[in-house]
């Protein structure tokens, strides 16, 4: 498939993982545990998914994008390298 890439497996493994940790939490909620436990266990499946996004992303600019535009010199590539950094603060 033209959009497989090769991190795919990894943000596929990384979404499964998060998506188990999503359905503990539901529980626990429904068990009635405290709050801060909750926060922290959400504040978790939360960075794991944003995890899942970067690594997604960061492939994307890695392969699409680069593969699009073409071999370029140093002073080009400038930009996409900054575009890449940019993608942190998403």
């Amino acid at each position: 498939m033209a959009n497989r890439h090769e991190t795919h497996p990894e943000v596929v493994k990384r979404l499964k993982r998060a998506q188990g940790h999503l359905r503990s939490i539901i529980d626990m909620i429904e068990a009635g545990r405290p709050c801060l436990e909750l926060a922290q266990q959400l504040h978790a499946v939360e960075k794991a998914v944003g995890n899942a996004k970067a690594t997604l992303i960061h492939d994307h600019i890695d392969h699409c994008l680069e593969d699009s535009i073409g071999p370029q010199r140093k002073a080009e590539r400038a930009v996409l390298d900054e575009f890449r950094q940019l993608t942190k603060f998403l």
